[in-house]
């Protein structure tokens, strides 16, 4: 065995490390555009929240992103009642909550069967299904009033659920397909030999293997549905029936001129979908993710 100089080693180390402190220019080029990106999207809601907090007479006279010295918490309370609110929250609550599980457990269901049994027809079914995500609802607005109209649900939960579960489930069913076809089809053979039926294989295999991109798809599913405007427009006409954006709506006709006031009513109308977000962040970020590897 051969000994290592002492003096040898110091050399090693003085060109090694450096090369471990270096800076890449690149990644520090990124991560200056994404912050710059970061505050470009984050300033309009900073600007949203000081005006929330601001009486009229501080919205005129200071900036509009200077901070509130004295918060007017009595915004958020004035435009609650101001606004009826509570009614609105109230539907949106119920259609929100009623669709968006109901929604992904059809869509989940669909692509399973579409993905993992043999059928004559699937490949065309799924083609089927997918193009009612290229037809823009703009254009089914007319003869989706005419349909609900005719089957006497105008100004109900279910004539509005019911549409939204339609134009919901396409784009879940392409999504959650793609993820079942990545599914080695040895798990649900195996299965099957066993004597397992098709829904214990979804319930019991596909379905926990899924959550995270039913989280993500959770996530889109409740913002789309929370902030949906024009379809609850046309269906919804009895102003108790109205949603949180039709509320807003309503209200900014109002009270257009009470920036304070108004900006309070925003922020009331995007926190909860703020607060779904972070709460199933991490599994959002999963479940976007976990198509990209194969197991």
């Amino acid at each position: 065995m051969t000994a290592v100089s002492a003096t040898s080693m110091p050399d090693d180390f003085e060109t090694i490390a450096p090369a471990k402190h270096r800076r890449d220019p690149v990644l520090i080029g990124l991560w200056i555009a994404l912050l710059l990106v970061a505050a470009i999207w984050l300033a309009p809601f900073v600007f949203i929240v000081f005006t929330s907090l601001k009486t009229q007479a501080d919205v005129t006279s200071t900036g509009a992103f200077m901070p509130p010295f004295d918060p007017a918490f009595e915004n958020y309370s004035n435009a609650w009642g101001r606004g009826n609110f509570a009614s609105a929250f109230l539907n949106s609550a119920i259609i929100t909550v009623i669709k968006v599980p109901l929604g992904l457990i059809l869509s989940a269901m669909a692509a399973y069967a579409l993905a993992k049994i043999r059928m004559r027809f699937s490949k065309i079914m799924l083609l089927a299904i997918v193009f009612g995500t290229m037809i823009p609802f703009q254009v089914m607005l007319a003869p989706l009033f005419t349909l609900v109209n005719s089957l006497g649900l105008i100004d109900t939960y279910p004539g509005v659920i019911l549409p939204y579960i339609a134009f919901g489930v396409p784009y879940q069913v392409f999504i959650l397909h793609g993820f079942f076809k990545g599914i080695p089809k040895e798990l649900s053979e195996a299965a099957l030999i066993d004597g397992a039926s098709h829904f214990t294989i979804f319930r019991r295999i596909f379905l926990p293997v899924c959550l995270p991109v039913l989280a993500a798809l959770l996530i889109l599913d409740f913002v789309s549905t929370w902030n949906e405007f024009a379809m609850a427009l046309v269906l919804l006409q009895d102003q108790h029936m109205w949603t949180l954006p039709l509320g807003l709506m309503s209200f900014q006709g109002q009270f257009s001129n009470d920036y304070g006031q108004l900006n309070a009513a925003i922020v009331m109308t995007v926190l909860p979908a703020t607060i779904v977000y972070l709460i199933f962040q991490r599994y959002f970020v999963s479940g976007l993710t976990s198509g990209a590897v194969k197991g």
